[in-house]
């Protein structure tokens, strides 16, 4: 297990340009699958999660040669479909949950695909019902194994079908989707997810020859097609890593400009956090935070406290409250973050309330945090992160505090933000990896 050896109060300054989005390359990796053809996609991160899935894909048979740092081809013409029943499948799959989206290609181009429990972050409830209520409705069979923890679905033919989600899931739309595209027949997905990397993923897919329709809305039309063809993709820049970056410049009062952010795909990213104080400038597609010693919350106009809430698109990702509410914690101001979406994802805040920040707790889902007004600085403590979103906001506390912290099980870390220390350290952080 590793551990970062965080000294606190240095103030950064430079530039930083932001990864490929993780939660975009998960669902676009597992579309390659769809189609024997070569397809190409760049941007990808360099970080465990996604390279947990090139290797699944690896043995399953697709054949990836790396072109540079972020661009691999991908070539699945030769599928090894009993790789499936293998002990190792299920040590790969297990290892995370962004595997769980290669049965939607595997069950539409093979009429057969299996999966055992996913791993991921231990947020709470993260139920696969939308999924397989999904595969059922295109005409699959489904079975799930208590004793084993597998997921099986099979279908002699997919049928196009109308369904509305019982939750505007992600990786649910993306899916199932991606199982529709080459059903018989048109299939109407209401209530759909509609995030930029849904969209994306929409995009490459009528490159490939898909007819979707209804790209950005909650609304998606499949027309159905018999065969994919290869396509190249570029991914987009990752909205959590820029919103980790804003919140950090503000914590540490530092001078950061994130380049090459593709702004207008960022939603209520950049209001939440101007609504916390921080400032920023939109210089052409970078985000430019300059140094600031004090910044102050919002409220509403009656006078009464601000709540920060997750929602699903085009509201705010869950994926931002923890960063979000690290930086209220110094801020001048109360703030309520309302986290609806995961039931354990608020837990770390005990370790912000042993570095001194002033939070209550109310339940599961909802923390106020009354912020200090960098009066009273965070202190350097040792913790443990306990997921990928809630490691880099301790990792921004650490940062900001007096002393010297150590963050423990920063595997976490890296499964969703590629070489964090060796980029913070370019720009004047103390971060060493133990």
């Amino acid at each position: 297990m590793a551990s970062f050896e965080v000294k606190g109060g240095a103030k950064l300054r430079g530039e930083i340009i932001p990864q490929g989005a993780k939660n975009e390359a998960l669902q676009i990796l597992c579309a390659v699958l769809l189609t024997p053809e070569k397809v190409t996609i760049s941007n990808i991160p360099d970080i465990r999660d996604v390279n947990k899935l090139i290797e699944l894909l690896r043995s399953l048979g697709v054949k990836t040669e790396r072109l540079a740092p972020d661009t691999y081809t991908f070539q699945a013409d030769d599928i090894d479909i009993d790789f499936l029943d293998s002990e190792r499948f299920v040590e790969l799959g297990r290892a995370i949950r962004g595997s769980v989206m290669i049965v939607g290609p595997m069950l539409a181009r093979f009429g057969k695909a299996k999966m055992p429990k996913p791993g991921g972050d231990k947020i709470g409830r993260r139920r696969l019902d939308t999924h397989f209520t999904g595969f059922e409705k295109l005409s699959a069979s489904f079975q799930y194994s208590a004793e084993d923890d597998f997921y099986t679905v099979t279908s002699s033919g997919l049928k196009g079908s109308y369904m509305l989600l019982d939750e505007a899931s992600v990786t649910g739309t993306a899916n199932i989707l991606m199982a529709a595209v080459l059903a018989e027949g048109t299939t109407t997905i209401y209530n759909a997810a509609c995030e930029p990397y849904v969209q994306q993923l929409c995009r490459m897919l009528n490159r490939m020859g898909s007819k979707i329709s209804g790209i950005g809305s909650n609304l998606l039309v499949i027309e159905g097609v018999k065969e994919l063809g290869g396509t190249e993709h570029r991914m987009l820049p990752d909205m959590i890593e820029i919103g980790s970056f804003i919140g950090l410049a503000a914590m540490t009062g530092s001078e950061i400009t994130i380049k090459d952010c593709q702004i207008p795909e960022l939603g209520l990213i950049p209001d939440t956090f101007q609504r916390l104080g921080i400032k920023m400038e939109f210089r052409g597609d970078d985000i430019f935070i300059p140094e600031q010693d004090r910044y102050e919350v919002d409220t509403y106009i009656d006078g009464s406290i601000l709540n920060i809430a997750d929602h699903t698109w085009p509201g705010l990702t869950p994926d931002l409250l923890s960063v979000a509410l690290v930086v209220a914690t110094q801020a001048k101001g109360t703030v309520l973050v309302h986290q609806k979406m995961f039931e354990s994802r608020l837990f770390f805040v005990d370790k912000l309330i042993d570095m001194g920040a002033q939070i209550i707790l109310c339940d599961p889902h909802r923390a106020t945090v009354i912020g200090q007004n960098k009066q009273i600085p965070l202190r350097g403590i040792r913790m443990t992160s306990p997921d990928i979103r809630a490691g880099v906001a301790l990792l921004i506390a650490a940062l900001s505090a007096e002393g010297t912290s150590i963050i423990d099980n920063v595997e976490q870390i890296d499964r969703g933000y590629q070489n964090i220390d060796g980029r913070l350290n370019a720009l004047g952080a103390q971060i060493r990896r133990l």
